[in-house]
């Protein structure tokens, strides 16, 4: 062997030598140069074989890692689809003022676009969860390993995540939250993924609308809301700091219950975002001093309490759209709908209608009371009663009532506190008086016990300062009233009962009642189209109809018959003797058809019973189809909403599909107001539906309604009430506003004695059209071409001269060439007694016995008439 030569030394051992000779190539002459030199190539080549070990286990580490993220990032989710991301948003109601309403939201969420977020926002939760965000490329090296040395130096009392936002996005988003190294390989996999697709600012943008803040709130925009009730360009950075300390854990920074933890974290927040360079130091030493304030705390209103209460209005259009476009869309769709609905004029039905049935409840006198009651062992101290009252799951949406919790009975009075009334030196107490209506009770003790929760309501003070109290109750009886706009079909304002909170079914929608005699137009409209007049003479006698079941023998309201009647004089006091046999001549299915045409029923069954109004059906439909005879005869749809717009502010709904003519002009001459083309249909004849406007006047003027509805402006409606009174009615209309009412009990019984449509009904209508004709006007119906007019008496059907007068004289309005036939009376083809006491022309209204006859003669009616001395004549 051949080799270096080495004289310098000793040489080394033979055998030692021949080693390295062997391992080395060197050949040593002598010494230790020889042996240092060998020692040198001796670890030169160990550390060669671990650097090859190392490199080797490295290669095969990172082929392992590769695998492993291989193996994983095979099946993982879309990641692309975050582009499309559409998250559950809040859908609102606005008011036709522009004013939030109410809001649905299965999650509260408020979508921002991120060029709609202050950078102050962006840089609170930059600097809380992610400081490095706009370097990294999805996972944060440095963060990980500032978590490790953080969580070895504390020994594991402090541990932070090292997640970045895209890496909690794609947590959010795609995985689920489960601690487990699959999901967190998965998680880095993504969030690489991720910042390849995506920019930065529509990553933060997923993140800061998708985060959970708690309270229900989910991303920045509805947490600024719930927390401070403000919108974010109004938060302060101290408030943007608290926003960003709750996605870690928002239970347990809960601003009130662990205030101080709440504050400081916030208050980290604040030095991480100063130290970030996202806020001054004034401003860091400013903000980290403040009290953390919040809407929770008591220090802001919150944005629920400026809402009105939910209603009917609101959650029929809740119920409705929820059909349209299904519930997921509704409650997460982010829809802004612009409701119907006239704020001031729902208020007033709502009073119009608890009105009405607290004056039925009040009148009779029975005390069911609210049935909740107090531990009276929670009324010692003010701060006691005041909590558990305000946990009692009564109404508050009734206006002017508070509810009250009973302290103490004495001999004549009750003391209460009240909700949201603060105590006096005295106390507020019930007296003898505001219990008088209950019957049975003469002081309140008589029915009142301590704990019981009820309402009051202030009905003022005294000379002396003290509060007059009444008790108050929500009446079993209930009803519900709707108005809508005759031309365009928008509900102006809708009730469904006393109190949504206390029920929420909507009597006006939900509720299928009988309508009684309110529904006799629609068989007095199918007769005029069919060649009837208002003067055509229908008999009013008993009728026998065997149903197979028995005989029916309907009655009139007042148990009398009052012979050959025009049919004006009919509809104007709701004769149901003479409905039965119009009905007959005309043919229940024709009624039926018509009926159905109008969208009172869906199919009508074609009983002569039904004329009557026996089958069941809504208010909601039979106000719509009123509004028919209100605006001429044209279709109407009802609706209680304008518009519908997605969250992208694109319109998917819009109820009014009438044509503007000019409206694309920029500008238009000050003189001419944009023309309006109408493409409704018609569903009747615009001269029928003037003659039955006409003769629904006369039920207003000196009918059935003739006591209760007084407005400045022409008014017509029908009364209604059904067997043993167990609904009631009233639906009326000028020439602009139709409006309905229904009173009656959930499960039908009767209301008692002298309950009519007229009495319990038609004051509701009262007291709302008022406010509605103050505010939006009305005038006379519109007469439209085609027709004539001609004076007869309304007690016979006879024409007059055109110069008649008198009480007995109406103007009716007759087809153009189809000329009247006068004296022709309809019997329906029943068979009549002979010799029935008939009317007085005093029961008829009249202020004398005077008949004017069609040749002008006058004659004499006797004090009754009977069919002996009055022929009925005509068809049979």
């Amino acid at each position: 062997m051949q080799g270096r030569n080495c004289d310098i030394g000793n040489p080394p051992p033979v055998a030692t030598r021949r080693a390295f000779d062997r391992g080395l190539g060197y050949t040593y002459r002598s010494g230790s140069v020889q042996w240092g030199v060998a020692l040198i190539r001796f670890v030169l080549s160990f550390f060669g074989a671990i650097f090859s070990l190392v490199t080797i286990g490295l290669v095969m580490g990172a082929m392992t890692v590769g695998a492993i993220f291989y193996v994983y990032g095979r099946d993982l989710p879309d990641h692309e689809q975050l582009s499309q991301y559409r998250p559950a948003t809040i859908s609102r109601i606005y008011s036709v003022e522009g004013q939030i309403v109410d809001e649905f939201a299965t999650e509260r969420r408020l979508y921002t676009p991120i060029e709609e977020v202050p950078e102050l926002i962006k840089g609170a939760f930059i600097s809380a969860e992610d400081k490095n965000f706009y370097t990294h490329q999805g996972f944060d090296l440095r963060g990980i390993a500032a978590a490790g040395y953080e969580a070895i130096a504390t020994r594991g009392e402090t541990i932070r995540g090292a997640s970045t936002i895209p890496q909690q996005v794609v947590k959010n988003f795609l995985l689920s939250s489960d601690r487990s190294a699959e999901r967190k390989i998965k998680e880095l996999i993504l969030s690489v993924r991720l910042e390849n697709t995506l920019t930065k600012d529509k990553i933060l943008e997923l993140y800061l609308n998708e985060i959970f803040l708690g309270q229900n709130s989910y991303g920045v925009t509805a947490a600024a809301q719930t927390y401070f009730n403000k919108s974010l360009s109004e938060l302060n950075a101290g408030e943007a700091a608290y926003l960003a300390a709750l996605p870690k854990a928002p239970s347990t920074l809960h601003p009130v219950r662990a205030i101080e933890r709440a504050t400081d974290r916030r208050n980290f927040v604040l030095r991480e975002m100063f130290e970030n360079g996202y806020i001054d130091g004034e401003t860091f030493a400013t903000e980290r001093e403040k009290p953390l304030m919040t809407v929770q705390n008591g220090d802001y209103e919150g944005f629920k309490q400026q809402l009105p209460p939910r209603d009917y209005f609101t959650d029929e259009i809740r119920r409705q759209l929820s059909q349209d476009f299904g519930e997921g869309e509704f409650f997460a769709g982010g829809l802004t709908i612009r409701a119907t609905a006239d704020p001031e004029l729902q208020v007033v039905a709502a009073d119009a209608l608890r009105a009405a049935l607290e004056k039925y409840d009040r009148d009779r006198g029975n005390w069911q009371g609210t049935e909740v009651k107090v531990d009276p062992a929670r009324l010692g101290s003010e701060t006691e009663w005041r909590e558990a009252l305000g946990a009692a799951d009564i109404p508050r949406d009734i206006a002017g009532w508070k509810p009250a919790v009973v302290l103490s009975v004495s001999n004549s009075l009750a003391r209460v506190g009240i909700e949201d009334v603060d105590e006096d030196e005295d106390g507020h107490y019930l007296n003898a008086a505001s219990v008088e209506w209950v019957r049975g009770a003469r002081v309140p003790g008589d029915i009142l016990s301590v704990g019981d929760v009820v309402h009051v309501r202030l009905e003022g003070e005294t000379d002396d300062g003290s509060v007059v109290l009444s008790l108050r109750q929500i009446p079993e009886v209930q009803g519900g009233f709707m108005a809508m706009d005759v031309n365009t079909g928008r509900v102006l304002a809708m009730q469904g009962g006393f109190s949504y909170q206390d029920s929420v079914f909507n009597r006006a929608t939900q509720a299928t009642r009988q309508p009684g005699s309110s529904f006799k137009p629609f068989v007095y409209a199918a007769a005029l189209d069919r060649g009837f007049s208002p003067a055509s003479i229908i008999v009013d006698a008993p009728i026998e109809i065997d149903t197979g079941a028995g005989i029916w023998r309907p009655q009139n309201a007042s148990n009398k018959f009052y012979g050959p009647t025009p049919l004006r004089t009919g509809i104007e006091f709701s004769r149901n003797l003479m409905t039965v046999r119009l009905a007959q001549e005309v043919g229940m299915d024709t009624i039926a058809a018509y009926a159905e045409e109008f969208g009172v029923y869906d199919n009508m069954q074609p009983y002569l019973a039904n004329s009557l109004g026996s089958e069941e059906t809504t208010l909601y439909k039979i106000v719509a189809a009123y509004a028919m005879f209100a605006n001429g005869g044209e279709r109407v749809e009802p609706t209680l909403v304008d518009r519908v717009q997605d969250r992208w502010g694109s319109t998917i709904y819009r109820h009014d599909q009438r044509i503007c003519e000019n409206c694309e002009l920029a500008s238009l001459n000050p003189t001419f107001s944009p023309e309006i083309t109408s493409n409704r249909t018609r569903v009747m004849d615009a001269v029928t539906a003037y003659q039955l406007t006409s003769m629904l006047e006369g039920v207003v003027t000196r009918g059935t309604a003739s006591s209760r509805i007084n407005l400045p402006v022409p008014a017509a409606g029908k009364t209604g009430t059904t067997n043993d009174s167990r609904d009631v009615w009233f639906v009326g209309f000028t020439s602009n506003i139709v409006a309905g009412c229904y009173i009656g009990f959930d499960q039908p019984r009767s209301l008692g004695s002298g309950v009519y449509g007229g009495n319990t009904c038609a004051p509701v209508f009262q007291q709302f059209m008022e406010e509605a004709v103050e505010k939006y006007g009305g005038g006379p119906f519109e007469v439209p071409p085609g027709g004539e007019f001609i004076k007869i008496d309304r007690f016979t059907g006879a024409p007059l001269p055109l110069d008649a007068q008198g009480p007995h004289v109406v103007a009716e309005f007759f087809r153009k060439g189809a000329e009247p036939v006068f004296g022709l009376t309809y019997d329906g083809g029943f068979a009549m007694g002979a010799n029935l006491p008939l009317f007085t022309a005093e029961e008829l209204g009249r202020q004398d016995a005077v008949v004017t006859t069609s040749t002008g003669e006058q004659v004499v009616v006797p004090k009754r008439a009977d069919f002996g001395t009055l022929s009925s004549g005509g068809l049979y």
